[in-house]
């Protein structure tokens, strides 16, 4: 692989990983939620989000919104990250009305709800400061609608879902 290549390549793993993150913003934003612990964790999370699609071990990662209470999902928002990278492919672009378009079908989250970002990786992955095994909670009841792909740089994408009550 030349240098330009490897440039590229990390530009894309860059610029999927910031939107990824800003889509995470903009769910939260859109639905009413303060999105000030996702700003204040930015730097931890960036940073395995990153180091696992660069090094392809990053399967999802997904936005938990969750009453306090009950630790009882409300939503969840899935991003899954599909690794066909191209230098040749040219393409980079972002789908922010879609998700948009989706939480005014969904209506908004209670103002108490509280959220986390949990990833999904291959085994063996690397390690990364600030991260630790944790399990998703239970989708029982809810049903997945894809949104479809939502961030696309030279083939390197992330497809956009949500989870919602049935």
């Amino acid at each position: 692989m030349s240098t330009v290549a490897v440039h590229s390549y990390s530009h894309s793993v860059s610029y999927v990983t910031d939107n990824i993150l800003k889509s995470f913003k903009d769910v939260l934003v859109h639905s009413g939620l303060d999105p000030q612990k996702l700003a204040g964790d930015h730097k931890v999370l960036h940073a395995g989000i990153k180091r696992w699609i660069e090094t392809e071990y990053l399967e999802s990662v997904t936005l938990e919104i969750y009453h306090p209470k009950t630790d009882a999902l409300i939503r969840r928002w899935d991003i899954a990250v599909s690794y066909a990278w191209s230098s040749d492919a040219g393409n980079f672009w972002v789908d922010t009305d879609a998700i948009r378009y989706a939480i005014q079908k969904l209506g908004l989250h209670p103002a108490e709800a509280l959220y986390r970002v949990v990833v999904k990786n291959k085994s063996g992955r690397p390690d990364v400061e600030g991260w630790s095994a944790t399990d998703f909670r239970s989708t029982d009841g809810m049903v997945r609608q894809s949104i479809g792909t939502g961030v696309e740089h030279n083939g390197l994408s992330a497809n956009t879902s949500y989870w919602r009550p049935k």
